[in-house]
């Protein structure tokens, strides 16, 4: 028996979800901000030419979206989008299709007269011809002279950056044109904070250590005594500490700089830079053999220096911060999101619609009637429409979505809003989501990269949402506030015997709060807290 080895196609039946392109847009919408959503309006204004701005408040709702779109989908669904201009029963044989012609003619030539008196001068407009060059991207004509201006580029300054500056002094600078080479080099290789810097993988991160000058002599092939040389010259300029390996030799070369020489300062930033951490110096004014005001002087010579110069030219862009929701005290009156006059959120949601561009609709180019050659253009108008449509239809989703989860954040941190952040209570997105009836991941959306203005100020939305800690009063306590209760603890400590973090995980525990000793170790060193050995005061003080 022959055995067939072949290929073969099997069908196999599989479910698989897809999204369509009105279900990512409106996933998109979800996500913006209010600045990039005007960004997004302004940007759709220009592609589509059957939404338009008005002054009014004239959008259409959700409902008669909703409809207008079932509308459209029951429009001849079948055959091309040109199908509504031919009859389904149009004759199709030669001899009707005559007779047909021979009857429009002759009734096109008894309405001539009656037309022409009630002719519309808008309806003599080709709009076909106007389609064709609309939908061309070529439509501008050829004629057209093409002069060449200038680029708006050229008329723009671009700051000037720590390279720019120190290369600037290094032109005035009266040496050899070997150490110029040398002093390039070291320039460029300075990062952002002045720093002479390499970087390098250390398993999946990458780290930035110090450059040596052999490395930077090797590589530039030029005798290490020069480099050398070179490296004096860039430490010299302005900015004072730049081309420094660390932080030790950047703050020394400041020092060094400065028209009197603070000796103590010199020598606390050699020998002593990481005790400088602990707050309590009584110690290290005994070892220097100097007293704590000396120290204190010094230390305050040393806060007045700079440990990024590079930085003042590399500036931070700022961040523009609209607040997309206001938490507004309401007293009486219905609540604007569930509707119920006996809503207990003490807070009114106000959706900032300032600054967005009303929309609505433009059934002009709906309403036209198209001839069987200009299916094109009549398609292009259905297309348009139903994307005005579901671009509107997403906009207001997006603004009742956000609605409704403000309307549960006020309702569970309505104490917050009140009294602080001591009232803070746990939150889950996903607590949220199961309220509103929606996913997880629709909620996750709805507060990204959003803020609101409240009685505590503006916040970011997700700042609401923490997690809550174990124990028996842990599902009141939030992760913001359990770092508060640890810094209360250790400031009412006693200076001369100061709390272990294993102690001060037992009073936690006593409190009904249930955390390990990592936990409190971590939470003390991400608010810059000493550990105990730092924090003691020994002998009288």
């Amino acid at each position: 028996m022959a055995m067939n080895l072949g290929p073969k196609l099997i069908a196999k039946p599989s479910l698989k979800q897809t999204l369509t392109p009105g279900l990512v847009q409106m996933v998109n919408i979800l996500a913006m901000n209010k600045l990039e959503l005007q960004e997004a309006i302004s940007a759709e204004l220009l592609e589509n030419p059957l939404l338009d701005e008005t002054a009014e408040e004239s959008a259409p709702g959700l409902d008669e979206l909703m409809r207008l779109e079932e509308d459209l989908r029951r429009e001849t669904p079948q055959g091309t989008a040109g199908s509504e201009m031919m009859p389904a029963d149009a004759p199709t044989d030669a001899a009707a299709q005559a007779a047909n012609d021979a009857a429009s003619d002759a009734a096109s030539e008894a309405a001539t007269e009656t037309a022409a008196e009630n002719a519309d001068a808008f309806e003599e407009i080709d709009y076909g011809d106007f389609f064709t060059e609309y939908l061309d991207p070529g439509f501008q004509k050829q004629e057209r002279e093409d002069v060449e201006r200038p680029s708006f580029d050229n008329f723009l300054s671009a700051p000037t950056t720590l390279s720019d500056h120190l290369r600037w002094q290094l032109r005035v600078e009266p040496i050899d044109e070997d150490l110029r080479t040398a002093a390039e080099a070291i320039i460029g290789n300075l990062d952002e904070d002045g720093y002479l810097t390499a970087e390098e993988e250390k398993g999946s991160q990458k780290v930035r250590r110090p450059l040596r000058v052999e490395e930077i002599a090797e590589s530039e092939d030029l005798p290490e005594i020069l480099v050398h040389e070179a490296l004096n010259i860039v430490q010299r300029f302005d900015p004072p500490g730049v081309a420094a390996r660390d932080l030790r030799e950047c703050l020394l070369i400041q020092l060094y700089q400065l028209p009197t020489v603070p000796i103590l300062a010199i020598a606390l930033v050699d020998e002593n830079l990481h005790a400088l951490q602990n707050p309590r110096h009584q110690e290290l004014a005994k070892s220097l053999n100097v007293s704590v005001e000396e120290i204190e002087r010094a230390l305050g010579e040393i806060r007045r220096l700079d440990p990024y110069p590079g930085r003042r030219f590399n500036p931070a862009n700022t961040r523009v911060v609209e607040p997309d929701v206001a938490f507004v005290k309401r007293h009486e009156g219905k609540c604007l999101i569930c509707g119920r006059e006996s809503c207990r959120n003490g807070y009114q949601i106000l959706m900032n619609d300032d600054g967005l561009p009303n929309l609505s609709l433009n059934h002009q180019y709906r309403e036209m009637k198209w001839n069987s050659d200009q299916r094109d253009a009549s398609r292009y108008v259905k297309e348009r429409y139903a994307s005005a449509i579901q671009f509107l239809r997403n906009l207001e989703q997006r603004k009742q979505t956000i609605a409704r989860v403000c309307h549960s954040i006020v309702e569970r941190q309505g104490d917050f809003l009140d009294y602080g952040l001591d009232f803070l209570k746990p939150m889950m997105i996903k607590e949220v989501a199961e309220e509103i009836g929606v996913h997880p991941s629709t909620v996750s959306r709805a507060v990204a990269n959003k803020y609101v203005h409240t009685t505590q100020g503006v916040l970011e939305l997700r700042y609401f949402f923490t997690e809550s800690v174990q124990g028996t009063r842990g599902a009141e306590t939030s992760l913001v506030n359990l770092k508060r209760r640890v810094k209360r603890i250790i400031e009412a400590e006693d200076a001369h015997h100061p709390l272990t973090d294993d102690r001060i995980t037992a009073m936690l525990k006593e409190q009904g709060i249930e955390v390990t000793r990592r936990t409190v170790a971590k939470y003390r060193e991400d608010m810059r807290i000493p550990s105990t050995h730092h924090r003691r005061v020994r002998g009288n003080e």
